[in-house]
């Protein structure tokens, strides 16, 4: 499977489109198949990241959103036999999607403001908090929307941090300046003298500058002219780690504002461009950032008061670092993938907060019946062997969950030794003769193939449960034989890997 990302990335377009779109394409990946970006930029910072990622560069020739483009863009598609083609850009209008989709390709487009006259892709994708429906009147019968921050694109390193959790100091004093990829208006510069006005003992600042940010040099100098600890960060690697030291943040009202509420940082937004009034608004509205408003060269006095205002305040602190962590839970490009390889459910690893509904689970009276111990478990019981699973290397715990999030079931799989495991599944009695026994086994096997170094993965099948081995006979399995577990007759099947 391939995607084709046509996204661009320069001093005065900045990196987030690229940016945002590495997060799908590591998605993509994630889910076996291969990603590539195609661009008619140069950026060999950006181009360098990307072969990090093993994503290749495709370079073409057309003005950006240009007839042309969209002719290079259909034609490497359908060279690559491209799954998808993602778009991604200001550039593109509703003449660039037609073209695209006259090519036959499916096309998922990103927007953020609801810019073009009319949409035929396939997808539209507004992950901004104030995406609505409105704003895409006048598409296709068949284009569907993708509306909301729980389709944020957040890169893989993000969400390493899932389970992390905040500590809110009672005075803020870490702050961290990001102003995005190239920052062309210098506003970093603005925020640095912002620090220096505070009349608050022991701030400590991190400054992010971005690969395409052509200013180092000047914001260099004006740091080493200053009193406060502040320290330039000009290729910093782990972001969630910087966003993780901070106690707040200054930011421009970008993509890094899905980062920061996914980390749980509250922060300040300034605004650098038209498409980011309303994000920066609704993020005031709803209580998740301090809305700075438009930046001038004179914003400096509005960052200070509003560094003075919400480093000492906890609750305040608290109250924006919940809303954030709540308005982004890091499944948004599960939730995007779920359409784009039309699957009827998606899978995650089970955490800390699924423990109740797997209880519920596993107490269904049909659950019980087929398995091997059937007395009822207590909660006590249960909350010991959840967290006992979900810390063991040896066991990987899945739930699924359907396009609307409802869940669906579980799947778990545990070593039983280095190169074999044991599948156990169950499908919500809600959910159950939808075909999603077949598909939770076929998605569950299939990661684990891919993810662990394992070569088979069993099942044990009580021989009067038709509607067990049915499932797991669709979903490739084989009939090994009969053994007997715990005094119960059980049919043994099998699923190898393929070499």
């Amino acid at each position: 499977m391939k995607l084709l990302i046509r996204a661009d990335a320069d001093s005065e377009i900045g990196a987030g489109h690229v940016m945002r779109c590495l997060a799908l394409a590591q998605a993509w990946q994630d889910a076996g198949g291969e990603a590539v970006f195609a661009t008619a930029t140069e950026s060999p910072s950006i181009e360098e990241r990307l072969k990090s990622e093993r994503i290749e560069t495709l370079h073409l020739s057309g003005q950006p959103g240009s007839r042309e483009d969209a002719a290079e863009t259909s034609s490497r598609a359908r060279s690559l036999n491209a799954a998808w083609v993602v778009v991604d850009g200001y550039v593109f209008d509703s003449d660039y999607q037609r073209a695209i989709k006259e090519s036959s390709a499916r096309l998922l487009f990103i927007d953020d403001y609801g810019h073009c006259d009319w949409y035929s892709a396939d997808l539209v994708l507004n992950h901004n908090i104030y995406a609505e429906e409105s704003l895409y009147e006048k598409r296709e019968p068949y284009t569907r929307l993708l509306l909301g921050s729980k389709y944020a694109l957040l890169r893989r390193e993000f969400l390493n941090w899932r389970e992390w959790k905040r500590e809110i100091a009672d005075t803020a004093r870490r702050v961290l300046v990001s102003m995005g990829g190239a920052d062309p208006d210098n506003a970093t510069l603005t925020v640095i003298r912002a620090l220096q006005k505070l009349e608050m003992p022991d701030i400590e600042a991190r400054i992010l500058i971005g690969p395409l940010n052509s200013r180092r040099e000047s914001l260099e100098r004006e740091i080493k002219n200053s009193s406060r600890n502040i320290e330039l960060l000009t290729a910093a690697t782990d972001i969630p780690q910087l966003m993780a030291w901070a106690d707040v943040a200054v930011s421009a009202a970008g993509s890094t504002c899905w980062e920061m509420a996914f980390m749980g940082l509250p922060f300040l937004a300034l605004i650098l461009a038209e498409n980011q009034i309303k994000v920066a608004e609704e993020l005031g509205n709803r209580g998740l950032a301090v809305n700075l408003g438009y930046y001038h060269q004179d914003s400096s006095q509005e960052v200070a008061d509003g560094l003075y205002h919400l480093l000492p305040s906890t609750q305040q602190r608290i109250v924006m670092s919940c809303l954030g962590q709540k308005a982004v839970d890091g499944e948004g490009c599960e939730r995007i993938l779920i359409r784009l390889l039309d699957n009827a459910l998606r899978i995650r690893r089970a955490r800390e907060c699924d423990c109740k509904i797997f209880w519920q689970w596993a107490n269904n009276p049909e659950v019980r019946s087929s398995s091997f111990s059937p007395a009822p478990i207590s909660w006590d019981d249960h909350v010991r062997w959840f967290e006992k699973k979900l810390n063991d290397s040896e066991t990987a715990i899945f739930i699924a969950l359907d396009f609307e999030d409802n869940p669906v079931g579980q799947i778990r799989f545990d070593l039983t030794d280095k190169i074999e495991a044991e599948i156990d599944v169950s499908i919500d009695s809600d959910m159950r003769a939808r075909g999603y026994g077949q598909a939770l086994i076929s998605m569950g096997v299939e990661r684990i193939f891919r993810n662990w170094n394992v070569q088979s993965v069993s099942a044990l099948i009580r021989a009067e449960n038709s509607r067990s081995i049915k499932a797991f006979e669709r979903a490739g399995f084989q009939k090994v034989g009969m053994k007997n577990v715990k005094g119960s007759e059980v049919v043994h099947y099998q699923r190898i890997k393929k070499s």
